[in-house]
């Protein structure tokens, strides 16, 4: 799931960008989010200082197919935790854009720890968005404290409490007319709840402090069913599905969660018919209004191979002249090819993000979630050529299965697939265009 913050800088006219190796630029994050506010640097600054700790056990983490603790402990330290949390919760007071300056940083380290931190920051959701529809007068006398009680304890356990919280709403159940299908069911008991369900889809299953939990209420079959939990990790029936070995991410603990007549108190639900719909209102783009910080982790990881490359091919020369191996015109049409797609994705995500941020909004919630919805396809594949062109310009030398190169093919090729693949995408944004049909994000089954 997927966190909206709004608390944006108006937009800034920025220089035009330059594909450069990485030590040109002062802070990693300024590469993507750029003419950062003070406010904002001094947060880049705090994610830049852990970005040499998370490189350390990058390979490690990729070669076990484990999250690595230590890189739990240094994100509990960094006080990160609570990056887009409000400050009055005990959190950071990032916005949106200080998130996607975070997730790309933390890709260009470890791609893995950076989608894990993404989906820890989208249980933010739960809090802000929930106080804006309060704001927004889209609850009534009887529900408002509820729903105050429920936003208010998300965002201090993410802020005050340093805790890390995983985030489990997708499913391996499919609906051909909706994004994800909840089957998930929450039955009412003495003095609370039991969840039945399996999660398909959620980093850090058994690393997060708490999981966030969507469910449907017994007795409905739309998406006004959809309820809110907080399970705790090493809860009574909670257990973890197979392992995940996958192709790219390895080390993000997706294996999903097994839920067996797990019980949950009063207090820790969100148990309104309607809340979490009335919620998605309150969201600028898509979903829950931040997917856009995800897909930043694959572009911070596309930069990190392209800088690479860059490196590799200045440093390494020809035996018989000496000159370095990038001269060739060979690779020189890789590396043109290779910035082309660079720009390209750097250019989407730049226009996505100023559609989520800007202030006043510079077009309709319709043609944000239209333009999302090419922006994920088309960014997420020319991160992959990127790293396609990688391997042919860097040769068989790079192509040990913990190098770089290697690496990064299998990340990126993870972007193709997650939320949605580009060819959803450009189905959606046809149906909207021809018939105004938009994607039916949620339903339930029984």
């Amino acid at each position: 799931m997927h966190a909206a913050v709004t608390n944006s800088p108006e937009p800034r006219v920025a220089e035009p960008r330059v594909t450069e190796p990485l030590v040109a630029e002062p802070l990693v994050a300024e590469r993507f989010v750029e003419c950062m506010s003070p406010e904002e640097r001094a947060r880049a600054q705090r994610v830049q200082a852990i970005l040499p700790a998370l490189r350390e056990f990058a390979s490690k983490g990729d070669a076990e197919g484990a999250f690595q603790p230590e890189n739990f402990e240094t994100l509990k330290k960094s006080g990160l935790l609570g990056l887009i949390v409000p400050t009055r919760y005990g959190g950071l007071g990032g916005s949106l854009r200080d998130l996607c300056a975070t997730t790309y940083a933390l890709a260009s380290a470890c791609p893995s720890t950076a989608l894990c931190f993404f989906f820890h920051c989208s249980s933010a959701s739960r809090g802000l968005l929930a106080l804006e529809a309060l704001e927004a007068g889209l609850f009534n006398d009887d529900e408002a404290p509820v729903v105050r009680r429920f936003a208010e304890k998300v965002l201090s356990k993410m802020g005050e409490g340093n805790l890390w919280l995983g985030n489990f709403a997708s499913e391996s159940a499919k609906s051909a007319n909706s994004a994800i299908t909840i089957t998930t069911t929450a039955t009412p008991t003495d003095g609370g709840w039991l969840l039945n369900g399996v999660k398909s889809f959620g980093c850090s299953t058994g690393v997060a402090d708490e999981y966030l939990v969507t469910a449907t209420l017994e007795g409905y079959d739309t998406a006004e069913g959809l309820v809110t939990f907080f399970v705790p990790r090493d809860a009574d029936g909670v257990s973890a599905r197979a392992k995940w070995d996958a192709i790219g991410l390895r080390a993000t603990a997706t294996d999903g969660l097994i839920l067996k007549d797990v019980f949950i108190p009063e207090e820790d639900s969100l148990v309104i018919p309607g809340a979490f719909t009335r919620m998605m209102q309150m969201s600028r783009g898509s979903f829950v209004g931040n997917q856009i910080a995800g897909v930043a982790v694959y572009l911070g990881a596309a930069q990190s191979v392209y800088d690479y490359v860059c490196d590799f091919l200045t440093t390494q020369t020809f035996r018989d002249t000496g000159a370095p191996i990038g001269t060739s015109p060979m690779h020189q049409e890789l590396v043109g090819r290779m910035t082309v797609d660079m720009e390209t994705a750097y250019l989407w995500m730049a226009r996505q993000l100023a559609l989520e941020t800007s202030e006043p909004p510079l077009l309709p919630k319709d043609r944000v979630v239209m333009q999302w919805r090419m922006c994920k396809g088309e960014t997420t594949e020319a991160c992959f050529r990127v790293a396609q062109s990688a391997l042919k310009a860097c040769g068989t030398s790079n192509t040990a299965n913990t190098g770089p190169i290697a690496r990064a093919i299998r990340n990126l090729s993870m972007g193709l697939v997650q939320a949605f693949p580009a060819e959803r995408g450009r189905l959606e944004v046809a149906k909207m265009v021809i018939s105004g049909e938009g994607q039916n994000l949620f339903a339930v089954s029984h």
